[in-house]
């Protein structure tokens, strides 16, 4: 009878394990069973992703994307990882992914097509200058950034944030895009630039030589932040399940440490005090 009753106790246990997984809020969801597949871009670059390889886990939605899924009730060897354009990712119609993390911002023409998670990420504004505007002693201090000469594109966010946070000595240069921004730079017409973070490390990293962040504000301190969104296929059953994970690592401090270790720590750029 022991061997019976063992058997019996099994599959009565197995089938409270069956129970619970089937009760779980992305039972059922997922495009492979009991599997999240997870976008990102090719090539996925750094900070977002370390090394263009977001299996390890490293790098800002790298980390996010992993604190997600476990919170869904997947552990590191259920995720698998696919690539996808940006382009194409934002386009109405079936996706091979179930949810994609590619510093997409949520707007409001993207969520008439795709769905999006509550934020993840509200970019944060960072002072762009180059290397020897930092040599000359320029730090990540209100006092030392009212001493520049600041350059602004016309009609952003970023001249409010300049007038209002820092105050600038000089009057800021204003220009009618980015591009005329950091040309102006090359050419020490100007010492420093505003731009959302995201922006700022692909111009220091790619289109100045010499390129260099100083510092960065908290996303509170601008008026109207980018916020990025897990995207996912229009009407996807899985957006309540993203969405109460995103909201308890807000609530416990997880996506601020994640935020702090990959953002700030790792890029090596300050908060600006």
């Amino acid at each position: 009878m022991k061997p019976i009753f063992t058997t019996a106790l099994m599959f009565s246990l197995l089938g409270a394990t069956s129970a619970l997984a089937d009760t779980h809020c992305a039972a059922g969801k997922t495009l492979s069973p009991d599997v999240l597949t997870i976008a990102t871009g090719n090539p996925a670059y750094y900070p977002w992703v370390m090394d263009d390889d977001p299996t390890s886990g490293a790098g800002f939605e790298s980390a996010v994307a992993y604190e997600v899924a476990k919170r869904m009730g997947f552990e590191k060897d259920a995720v698998v990882w696919t690539r996808a354009t940006f382009d194409q990712s934002i386009q109405p119609g079936a996706k091979e992914f179930d949810v994609n993390l590619q510093q997409f911002s949520i707007t409001e023409d993207r969520e008439k097509v795709v769905d999006f998670s509550e934020p993840y990420y509200s970019a944060a504004m960072a002072v762009l200058v180059r290397q020897p505007t930092i040599d000359g002693g320029a730090t990540a201090e209100l006092a030392s950034l009212k001493d520049l000469k600041w350059g602004v594109m016309a009609g952003t966010t970023a001249l409010e944030t300049v007038n209002s946070a820092i105050a600038p000595a000089d009057t800021p240069l204003l220009y009618d895009d980015n591009v005329n921004v950091v040309e102006a730079m090359k050419a020490n017409q100007i010492d420093a630039a505003l731009f959302d973070l995201p922006t700022a490390l692909y111009l220091s990293a790619v289109v100045l030589d010499d390129g260099a962040l100083l510092g960065q504000f908290a996303a509170d301190r601008s008026e109207n932040p980018d916020q990025f969104g897990i995207l996912m296929e229009e009407g996807s059953p899985l957006k309540a399940c993203v969405d109460e994970a995103l909201s308890a690592m807000k609530d416990d401090g997880t996506l601020a440490a994640i935020e702090a270790e990959w953002l700030q720590e790792t890029t090596g750029v300050p908060l600006i005090k």
